[in-house]
């Protein structure tokens, strides 16, 4: 159905182990005219193997260290894409684990207590392809980048592989999964696994920040 000023509305999964949680979750997109419920699960064990079938542009979820684990481990098995944006609702978390949800998709991170208006407001940031944090998480993730040393080039070097190092610099291009597919003559799965692999070894939480730390380290050209 579209919204008063005629644009689409945005399809949102809804997943969390409590019923409660679901429930109230489940409201706030129905009562919003931006949003669209396409689906509501109890966690990502029920949710991964529907993805395709409810086709969410948003999940937003309440997410555990084991609920993220379990979607983990369903990436692993190539039964979600990772690029779905996520917002998630968490308890307080060290800027480590934090750091780790965003490499797998999450671009959005808000308290569980958070207000109806800061989440319809995440879905829509995660749904336009920027992250959005609250104040909590961004001074942690903030004071873990001031913290951590740079690695040295050579060690870059040595960690990423030649094919990850030719994506790296495609993405540098500004080239997407299809793109990079094509001119490298691989899957668009391959790509997805190549990125995942280079943001783990760079300590990237986005593709952005990848390309960042890449031209910084020599390993890019611009």
């Amino acid at each position: 159905m579209p919204t008063k000023s005629g644009d689409r509305r945005i399809r949102v999964v809804v997943s969390a182990n409590s019923a409660v949680s679901r429930s109230g979750l489940e409201s706030i997109v129905r009562n919003s005219g931006l949003l669209e419920l396409s689906g509501s699960f109890a966690g990502w064990s029920q949710f991964a193997p529907r993805l395709h079938e409810f086709q969410p542009e948003v999940v937003i979820a309440e997410l555990s260290r084991d609920e993220f684990d379990s979607f983990e481990g369903s990436q692993a098995q190539g039964s979600t894409d990772s690029f779905i944006p996520i917002v998630a609702l968490i308890d307080h978390a060290e800027a480590a684990w934090i750091a780790r949800v965003l490499r797998r998709g999450v671009k959005a991170i808000l308290p569980r207590h958070a207000s109806s208006a800061e989440i319809v407001w995440a879905i829509q940031a995660a749904n336009a392809g920027l992250f959005l944090f609250d104040a909590n998480t961004a001074e942690q993730l903030t004071n873990r980048f001031r913290s951590a040393p740079m690695p040295e080039p050579s060690q870059l070097v040595e960690e990423l592989t030649v094919r990850e190092l030719e994506i790296l610099r495609k993405l540098a291009e500004g080239l997407g999964n299809k793109q990079i597919a094509s001119s490298l003559a691989i899957s668009e799965h391959t790509v997805k696994f190549h990125i995942s692999s280079i943001l783990d070894k760079l300590g990237a939480s986005s593709r952005t920040e990848a390309v960042t730390i890449g031209i910084r380290m020599g390993l890019v050209l611009v």
